[in-house]
């Protein structure tokens, strides 16, 4: 492993170089952040309960089961449901790669007379 700002060259694995001060490593990225939406892929009416699972990394199914035992026992889950479905923004589509996108073709060449 060599220093980036000296050159110096170290045999076992540091993180600051002991003559100059530099950083050896590179800082890991941040993560990036949860958002909390309507799920698009998972959805059985609005996409609230397969956002909420994703948001909360659990099964859709799971959160669903929860949210009917709510609205028949507490009574309030119909009620948060529609909350839900009008605060929670609904999630963004992925984009397309280049390797799934249609490629254009070029026409045929017109025949010569």
């Amino acid at each position: 492993m060599f220093c980036p700002q000296c050159g110096r060259e170290f045999t076992e694995k540091v993180n600051f170089c002991c003559h100059c001060g530099a950083a050896l490593y590179a800082p890991a990225p941040a993560p990036a952040p949860k958002k909390l939406t309507r799920s698009r892929s998972d959805c059985k009416i609005a996409g609230v309960c397969g956002g909420l699972a994703k948001y909360l990394d659990m099964d859709p199914t799971l959160v669903r089961l929860v949210w009917v035992m709510l609205a028949i026992f507490v009574g309030w889950g119909v009620v948060g449901y529609i909350i839900a479905w009008i605060v929670l923004p609904e999630e963004e589509p992925k984009l397309l790669s280049a390797s799934n996108s249609i490629t254009a073709v070029a026409p045929h060449p017109a025949p010569s007379h």
